[in-house]
């Protein structure tokens, strides 16, 4: 700065850190904006990655459009019952079927590579291959009722015959008729109820029964699951007897659910023995969804919630179980589908949904389950993992 008078070294200083100030606001300004950007960006992941929630009435009716009805019978001869699910407009399923003894009905309709008109209804019923019945009557009231010409009704039946004392008091199609009679949109009764009533499970050590549980993702669909649990296969944990569906429970869902004491504990229903009855089991499902899906995309789903059954089931899938999931979607939008690359994500997330869905809906199952002559429920056989256990049956 030499030849520069002190006046002009004042303005150069001056203008420099005028300059300096001005580069240092500006960053600032960028940084706030940048800041802001980053928060407002956070808060959409954030939104994105929000923990699930159960539906409001944590059970399959919390997806639009579905209605449960049950009827049943314990007076002796009888231990068995009828749950049906109806669905709105015809709406697409899927269906996986895993076990070694399936009985079942209408299931080829379901399969991809076929014409799929939708269904009116799917049943899950005791009775074992009798149960055809309570699909028949199904069918009749959709005639009678909605003027249905010709209903869609497929369905999967449990092995309870004999459970109540003769192997002739059995489902009905006048069961099926009444059970869709009594169909609503509400609460879903749970436990030694509907096709639950003349359930076993852990090898017929402990009372199965119906159980349902739903949830809610981030992006507002919702998943739900209806299952009838009749399993070879235990639900409890050979190592500390807590329940295997229990793990994946959202929040205070298993309220007061404790590990059993040690004396109660020992022994454990575990692994079935080598006399125990072929083709005796089976427990099976519907999961449904509030999402758009193609027949492809649900029969997917239903593969994707068996894993849920095989982590809450131990063995599962055995020749002695028909162990058979139907899907629904209620979907009126854009239905996801296999081949869009954009749906992997959402079809991904929903699966996975489905199968914890379902696993606590088997936890929630055995919770519910009440013993019925001698045959006992988790509950009654480990008192100490109730005693505490918060109950929400409608």
């Amino acid at each position: 700065m030499a030849g520069r008078s002190g006046e002009e070294v004042g303005m150069v200083f001056l203008s420099t850190r005028l300059l300096a100030m001005g580069s240092v606001c500006a960053v600032a300004a960028s940084c706030l904006v940048l800041g802001a950007e980053a928060s407002r960006a956070a808060g959409r992941t954030k939104g994105a990655t929000a923990a699930p929630v159960p539906g409001p009435l944590n059970a399959v009716t919390d997806v639009p459009g579905i209605r449960v009805g049950q009827v049943q019978s314990t007076r002796p001869p009888y231990l068995t019952g009828s749950t049906v699910v109806q669905m709105p407009d015809k709406a697409l399923a899927g269906v996986d079927v895993r076990g070694g003894s399936p009985g079942t009905w209408t299931t080829d309709t379901l399969d991809p590579v076929n014409a799929n008109p939708g269904v009116d209804a799917i049943v899950l019923t005791g009775g074992s291959d009798w149960g055809l019945d309570v699909g028949v009557g199904a069918m009749h009231w959709l005639e009678d009722r909605k003027g249905v010409s010709l209903p869609i009704v497929p369905g999967a039946v449990i092995y309870d015959i004999g459970r109540g004392g003769s192997n002739r008091a059995r489902p009905t199609a006048s069961w099926g008729y009444r059970a869709m009679e009594a169909a609503e949109d509400g609460p879903v009764r749970q436990g030694t109820v509907g096709a639950g009533t003349g359930a076993l499970a852990a090898a017929s050590t402990l009372k199965g029964g119906v159980g349902t549980a739903s949830v809610t993702l981030a992006d507002g669909t919702v998943v739900g699951a209806l299952v009838v649990v009749n399993a070879l296969g235990s639900p409890v944990d050979p190592r500390d007897c807590t329940l295997l569906g229990a793990a994946p429970g959202i929040g205070d869902e298993f309220a007061g659910l404790r590990r059993p004491s040690r004396a109660e504990c020992r022994p454990a229903p575990g692994m079935p023995q080598t006399g125990a009855d072929r083709g005796r089991n089976t427990t099976i499902a519907v999961v449904a969804t509030s999402a758009g899906m193609d027949n492809a995309a649900l029969t997917r789903m239903a593969a994707a919630a068996q894993d849920g059954l095989a982590r809450a089931l131990n063995p599962s899938h055995t020749l002695s179980d028909g162990d058979t999931i139907f899907s629904v979607s209620t979907g009126t939008g854009r239905r996801l589908s296999n081949d869009e690359p954009d749906d992997t994500g959402a079809l991904t997330r929903i699966g996975s949904a489905a199968a914890d869905t379902l696993s606590r809906a088997v936890a929630h199952a055995m919770l519910e389950a009440t013993s019925v002559r001698q045959y006992k429920s988790y509950c009654d056989t480990y008192p100490s993992a109730c005693a505490h256990l918060r109950r929400k049956q409608p």
